[in-house]
């Protein structure tokens, strides 16, 4: 048998994710819940809901958190760590209020929350914590007896998360034809956000032009183009491009867009290209349909070449990493001197978001940071 791994003070973690649809009859309740607040027509959600529609009104992300669900028991199982894992969604159920609602029914008093993004932005990481103060207010007007919550910090860059971008890079430029592959282009994508949402992401002093989130990505697409460097001898030209962009036309959000960014690579000579997901733990519905569906059939059109490399999902590496974070932070709460894992220029990011860091355009109340109103 393993060691038995101490995670005290915690004794839960929360998988926190955005949740998705898991039929044609839950798409329109879903983009409700997600567009809540923003009057949004119900007939413009259905028009929306064509790219749910379009798979049988199924994302995959709610299936894809199952398989990380089990991956991390197994890994916790295999290694000694005695931690439940549960799991709560902003959007879909399991709701998130339900989910915290369970763990403080069972006796939960110090939570550990895992969510599904790995980068620093409003919608990223503010807005889940706004969701875990939401969800302690109403269990707190319920009578019930609170968990302490805290968030385990943006993995961006640790080598658990890296490792298998890296090798779906190599896969998928080993996929293309050789006659094209050593000249093969990378474009690295992620989630475009409105560009004033990036200039305000990270900590205050980290605010500027494309703040946080844009530095982080950047630091990711770095590392990810060395090692393919260093394991093919060859250096192939990449770029950080944006994809889903949704919103108002006339409110600037970040670009390129992918296909855009095909089109002027096809017109430049480029011969192929490998679109590498990076800002995507999983392959939900932004990455089957702006990746798989949409760019590929503008890169047919174009006659272009493009191969599309995996998202880390529920790789046996990302398992560990998550192991580690904890024990990580587990450590670090218990007092003891900790040396954070973390690859890049960048360093470990702090276990507590501060004051001012990823601000909302309207104030609320966020849990598991320095502003927190749950200490």
């Amino acid at each position: 048998m393993p060691e038995a791994l101490d995670p005290s003070p915690y004794d839960a973690l929360l998988l926190l994710s955005f949740g998705g649809p898991e039929g044609p009859d839950d798409v329109v309740p879903f983009l409700e819940n997600v567009t809540r607040g923003r009057g949004i027509p119900r007939e413009r959600l259905k028009e929306v809901g064509q790219h749910y529609f379009r798979f049988g009104g199924v994302s995959p992300i709610n299936e894809q958190n199952r398989a990380l669900l089990d991956a991390l028991r197994k890994d916790f199982a295999g290694h000694g760590l005695d931690l439940p894992v549960y799991w709560g969604n902003r959007n879909w159920a399991p709701y998130l209020t339900d989910t915290l609602r369970e763990m403080a029914a069972d006796g939960r008093r110090r939570v550990l929350v895992l969510a599904t993004s790995a980068y620093a932005s409003y919608s990223g990481c503010r807005q889940y914590r706004e969701n875990l103060a939401d969800a302690l207010a109403t269990l707190e007007a319920e009578g019930m007896e609170l968990p302490r919550v805290d968030k385990l910090r943006h993995y961006f860059n640790h080598p658990g998360f890296l490792e298998p971008m890296i090798d779906g890079v190599l896969q998928s430029l080993a996929g293309l034809p050789e006659d094209v592959r050593d000249g093969a282009h990378i474009a690295f994508t992620t989630h475009s956000i409105p560009t004033a949402a990036a200039d305000t992401s990270g900590p205050v002093e980290d605010h500027g032009d494309g703040g946080a989130y844009v530095a982080q990505h950047l630091d990711v697409a770095r590392l990810i183009a060395d090692a393919v460097r260093e394991r093919t001898g060859v250096d192939h030209p990449w770029r950080l491009v944006y994809q889903s962009r949704s919103g108002a036309p006339h409110i600037p959000w970040l670009e390129p867009d992918i296909c855009d960014h095909l089109e002027e690579l096809h017109g430049s000579g480029v011969p192929a290209v490998v679109m590498a997901p990076i800002g995507f733990v999983s392959d939900h519905m932004e990455v089957l349909y702006d990746l798989d569906t949409e760019a590929t059939a503008k890169a047919a059109e174009l006659g272009l070449p493009v191969r599309r490399s995996a998202t880390v999902g529920a790789d046996p590496r990302f398992a560990a990493a998550i192991r580690e974070l904890v024990l990580e932070r587990a450590a670090a709460e218990s007092g003891h001197d900790v040396t954070p894992c973390a690859l890049g220029a960048l360093g470990a990011s702090p276990d507590r978001c501060p004051v001012g860091c990823c601000p909302a355009r309207t104030p609320r109340p966020a849990a598991a940071g320095a502003d927190s109103p749950y200490a």
